[in-house]
């Protein structure tokens, strides 16, 4: 295999397949990259058996052929060289050799016959613009669980139907819910899947990338689901099991709401938690006539209260809560205003953007005994 590149263009591609690729792997041909060369383009696919990508740019094939070399050497490699054409030339001994300039580099591949096949994309479900999908994780890929063992809440469940797009993850102690309404093209009957949150990692990267209004064609079989974007296509495996009924953990009854303005109550929440336990991360958040008081104390550091002016007229209330959850949400939320709605201590408190289509974000969090 014989073919130049531009640098630009082979690091740009190589910069998409480095959280793809495994780092600590007992499968050694998993740390590297699947490089094929054929016609005018060199096709590149990276997997860790759970996630796989592969991509493509333009290159002057000299030589047909397909190598694998380490990706994160060669990636590491190919920055720093000047911006110019980079020749690549894989012998038959799977040696990878790199000339630039006056830069000449060997580096030692592995045979392309044991790197594992990458399913087939089957057929088109949907049509999702890259930037929906890219705001829908941003709202609920922090809220996925950490813990191993609950396997089932290490994605985030995907559902996709004739009215729009809905994308809920929890982990016990909190729910984000968005929801994007809209006809999708192609969707008859609604589709559900648990998409990893390993993948959706991924998907943001490639959202990053793109044009907000570029689309994603979207499929899936029994195993796997299917994101192409261009020239670039993500696969990932399915989670198994079942997720929770989340439309059940959803409040019905919340007689009590306050109006904040989002930056002021995240800036507040931040200073307060300095002097909140460690571990816990517990505040107090007091509702009250004209003001909403955020407080933590902890016995050996100190302690810190903020007073915050709101518009509400009810019973006083004070919820206990972990800070980091409540600042998660007032990190991504877009809007300038957020609302509080609540009920009672006991009971869960919920989130969402103030005004016109608040129900399409609702973030729902458990309170806390402190």
């Amino acid at each position: 295999m014989e073919f130049t590149v531009s640098r630009a263009d082979l690091v740009r591609e190589l910069n998409l397949s480095q959280g793809v690729v495994e780092k600590k792997t007992t499968i050694p041909i998993l740390s590297n990259v699947l490089i094929e060369a054929d016609g005018d383009r060199i096709l590149l696919t990276a997997t860790d058996l759970e996630l796989g990508i592969r991509c493509s740019c333009a290159a002057r094939v000299k030589k047909a052929g397909a190598g694998t070399i380490p990706a994160r050497r060669l990636l590491d490699y190919v920055r720093l060289l000047p911006d110019s054409d980079v020749q690549v030339k894989v012998g038959e001994n799977h040696w990878a050799n790199l000339v630039c300039g006056r830069s000449k580099t060997r580096i030692a591949g592995m045979s392309r016959d044991s790197f594992p096949e990458l399913p087939e994309m089957p057929e088109q479900l949907a049509e999702v613009p890259i930037g929906v999908l890219g705001a829908m994780i941003a709202k609920t890929v922090f809220a996925i669980s950490s813990e191993e063992s609950r396997f089932t809440l290490n994605g985030a469940l995907l559902v996709l139907r004739k009215g729009g797009i809905v994308m809920v993850a929890t982990d016990g102690h909190r729910l984000a819910m968005v929801e994007s309404s809209g006809e999708l093209p192609g969707v008859n009957t609604a589709f559900r899947a648990l998409l990893p949150r390993k993948a959706m990692l991924e998907l943001q990267k490639l959202a990053s990338d793109a044009d907000p209004a570029a689309i994603v064609q979207f499929s899936g079989d029994e195993n796997h689901l299917f994101f192409k974007l261009g020239d670039r296509l993500l696969l990932s495996r399915k989670l198994t099991g079942n997720f929770p009924d989340y439309e059940r953990v959803l409040p019905k009854d919340q007689p009590n709401s306050v109006t904040l303005q989002r930056e002021e109550f995240r800036a507040a929440i931040e200073r307060v938690a300095q002097f909140s336990d460690e571990r816990s991360r517990a505040i107090r958040v007091r509702v009250g006539d004209g003001e909403v008081k955020i407080h933590s104390s902890v016995s050996e550091t100190g302690e810190s209260e903020e007073t915050i002016p709101a518009e509400f007229k009810g019973t006083p209330v004070e919820i206990g809560f972990n800070a980091q959850y409540l600042i998660d949400f007032l990190r991504v939320v877009p809007n300038d205003q957020v609302a509080f709605w609540f009920k009672d201590p006991h009971s869960a408190g919920e989130l969402r953007p103030a005004g016109e289509k608040a129900d399409n974000y609702r973030y729902v969090i458990m309170p806390m005994r402190i």
